[in-house]
């Protein structure tokens, strides 16, 4: 039960009068309370009936709350308004405080609201008092929740009576909102049948009252900045997320020995330092079967002063556990590694190729991590190819278990040939793949493998050249990784040239790409599109992030459906601490659908699992938590899980094939038919 700090106390009946005061000049102040049908959108409230229990037979995504020492009783009347239940709430004594029934302050129950919206809420009630007020709490971006306002007084009344009263407009830095009726005074209290509506008017020939939201997204900067530089940032298995800098790009910082990590929590806006063992910056890193995080290499040295050497990698490795936020070291690298791949095997383990070694040269070792052993294969443990990968290069896992090397990458030219390939590993065979555009220009280009992951498409976009400096390009190449010679085709361009540009897999099957800049770590790119793989197409003019994310910049998918983006590090050296959340266009189309009950969090492959949901759902999957930097996450995958429905209890059937959904932690996402995704939850594959 979430228990609210007590308001400046005054007496049942002053409050009762202040109360009826106010909503007069609220009421005088406003339009009429009841939308016209043209301005009624969906209604926002997620179990609006009380209808669905949880486990304690209280009504889904709503709590017992209050305050004061009361003698009180929570309950549930029969038959409701509607349907088979209302709520209860009994007050025999009421010295101080209140009680009521809210809904639940979690990104899955609370209604999502638009800031200088306003939005009508209704609900029936019968109440043997006139201590009863509707009541509002907000979320705020800088603070969490807060009470907001009491919005009506609610009469005496003995049969079902509905109270339907308009907000103000919600404050800047609102993202959602609680709200329900409170109790104060001895008496008896009943609600049902709950109705949130916005009821701003929408944009012309639009249905959707959240105007340019409804179809661009809206981004959020938020008002506190990121203790650490975000290098590295990697969604925990939690839903917390790891921003590793070690120096961060400072050369002062790696003389002090002044390394950095924080890890960020979401639901509170706080942030946990964490010791850091090593210079972790342009380090590799990926995700576990168990959900800590391996992180592999990182810098050695900056470039020395006379030139004789250039940035150095180093061999130390080590492990994150999200459950103690601490490192624990593994043993060295076979070879150093600064600026590595670190793609994860169909069974558990990793392969690391590429980057700088301790003497500035390429590193040409094939380094394996065995998770089984828990430790670096030696050099001759490891197959080798001696061949070099280049910086960041983006091995991408295909279905029969060889890597796909996509072209992108970090730093001047592609590599010799094509530019992309194909290697097996178990032969040591690397086979040209052909069609890449301008391979010498895909510098921090993005590859990610399309939704759904059993499709085995991958595009890559954008690109430019640090050394050449043109024009970031527009780029992009689509492959059918399935088909028996495959090679890239031109893809549609990108509404906008760029580097270091961002894409993100989203719980609809879309790619929102972000961020970028035209030229080396210079003149950002403030643009966004939506790439659909169903129909091969961008379209153009979403929300864009206010803050400039080029050099070191990041965005990566939340739990909760929302997009965060940190970093920038333009070349006068600086570097932008300020974090961004962006809600795409799906968060304003009506309620979540919900996830009510798991039948198993631990999932083998082949294996079908039981979700309860609380209305029709259009489809489900899994999610893989991201570990990107420089326009790198070769793991980022979408894994479609089939269906099988008999009326809100879903069969989702598991792959059977390990390399379309490589053993460890994902976010189970199911997609309700207004195409608005649940909050996802944390299930375990393998």
């Amino acid at each position: 039960m979430t228990t609210y700090p007590p308001r400046p106390w005054v007496s049942g009946a002053d409050r009762k009068r202040i109360a009826q005061a106010l909503i007069l000049a609220l009421l005088a102040a406003l339009a009429a309370a009841v939308p016209t049908a043209a301005q009624a959108s969906a209604n926002l409230i997620a179990n609006p009936g009380l209808e669905r229990l949880d486990g304690s037979q209280f009504p889904v995504c709503w709590e017992k709350s209050g305050w004061g020492e009361q003698s009180f009783t929570f309950g549930l009347t029969s038959p409701g308004h509607t349907g088979a239940t209302a709520m209860r709430i009994t007050l025999a004594t009421a010295p101080n405080g209140d009680r009521k029934a809210m809904m639940l302050e979690n990104p899955s129950c609370a209604p999502n609201v638009t800031p200088g919206h306003q939005y009508d809420l209704s609900a029936w009630y019968q109440t043997t008092t006139a201590n009863t007020v509707m009541t509002v709490f907000r979320h705020d971006a800088a603070q969490g929740w807060v009470y907001w306002t009491d919005l009506a007084t609610l009469p005496v009344t003995s049969g079902w009576t509905q109270k339907t009263v308009r907000t103000p407009q919600v404050p800047a830095g609102t993202d959602q909102i609680v709200w329900g009726i409170t109790i104060y005074g001895v008496g008896t209290l009943q609600t049902d049948d709950y109705v949130m509506n916005d009821v701003t008017a929408p944009a012309a020939g639009t249905s959707c009252s959240a105007g340019d939201a409804c179809a661009k997204g809206v981004w959020q900067v938020m008002p506190f900045e990121s203790p650490v530089r975000g290098i590295h940032a990697v969604v925990l298995r939690n839903g917390d997320v790891l921003l590793v800098a070690g120096s961060g790009n400072n050369p002062d910082d790696f003389a002090a020995k002044t390394f950095k990590t924080a890890v960020y929590h979401p639901g509170s806006g706080t942030f946990t330092t964490v010791a850091t063992p090593a210079d972790l910056f342009c380090a590799g890193h990926v995700q576990l079967p168990d959900g800590r995080v391996l992180v592999m290499g990182g810098n050695k040295d900056y470039p020395a002063a006379d030139g004789s050497h250039g940035y150095e990698g180093l061999k130390d490795s080590y492990v994150f556990d999200p459950a103690t936020n601490t490192y624990s070291r593994v043993n060295d690298m076979s070879a150093g590694s600064w600026y590595p791949s670190a793609t994860v095997l169909g069974n558990g383990d990793v392969l690391s190729l590429g980057g700088l070694g301790e003497d500035s040269s390429g590193t040409v070792a094939t380094q394996y991590f065995s998770t089984a052993q828990q430790r670096w294969l030696g050099l001759g443990e490891a197959h080798q190819t001696w061949n070099f990968w280049g910086l960041y290069p983006s091995m991408i896992l295909m279905q029969d278990g060889r890597l796909f090397y996509t072209g992108s990458h970090v730093f001047g030219n592609g590599l010799p040939g094509t530019g992309a390939s194909i290697y097996d590993y178990g032969s040591g065979a690397i086979t040209p793949v052909g069609g890449l555009q301008n391979k010498d220009e895909r510098d921090q280009s993005m590859s990610v493998l399309l939704p759904p992951a059993q499709d085995q498409k991958v595009i890559t976009m954008g690109g430019g050249n640090i050394d050449s400096n043109p024009d970031a390009n527009r780029l992009t190449d689509v492959i059918d990784l399935k088909q028996a010679n495959p090679a890239y085709a031109a893809g549609p361009p990108l509404p906008a040239g760029k580097m270091y540009v961002s894409a993100v897999l989203l719980p609809d099957g879309k790619v929102f790409e972000t961020g970028g800049a035209l030229h080396n770590r210079a003149d950002p790119v403030y643009e966004a599109s939506m790439y659909d793989p169903a129909t091969n197409t961008f379209t153009a003019g979403m929300a864009t992030d206010p803050v400039p994310r080029t050099y070191h910049s990041s965005a990566f998918l939340l739990p909760d459906g929302r997009v965060m983006a940190v970093g920038d590090n333009p070349g006068n050296g600086s570097f932008d601490m300020r974090l961004s959340v962006y809600s795409p266009p799906y968060l304003f189309q009506g309620a979540r659908p919900q996830i009510l009950g798991l039948s198993s969090k631990e999932w083998a492959y082949g294996s079908t699992h039981t979700v309860t949901v609380d209305g029709p759902i259009l489809k489900a999957e899994l999610i893989r938590p991201e570990a990107v930097t420089h326009s790198s996450d070769p793991n980022q995958r979408f894994v479609d899980l089939p269906m099988s429905v008999d009326g809100d209890t879903i069969g989702l059937n598991l792959t059977s094939n390990p390399n379309i959904a490589p053993p460890g932690w994902y976010m189970l996402f199911v997609v309700g038919t207004n195409g608005v995704p649940s909050v996802a939850q944390w299930v375990h594959v393998g």
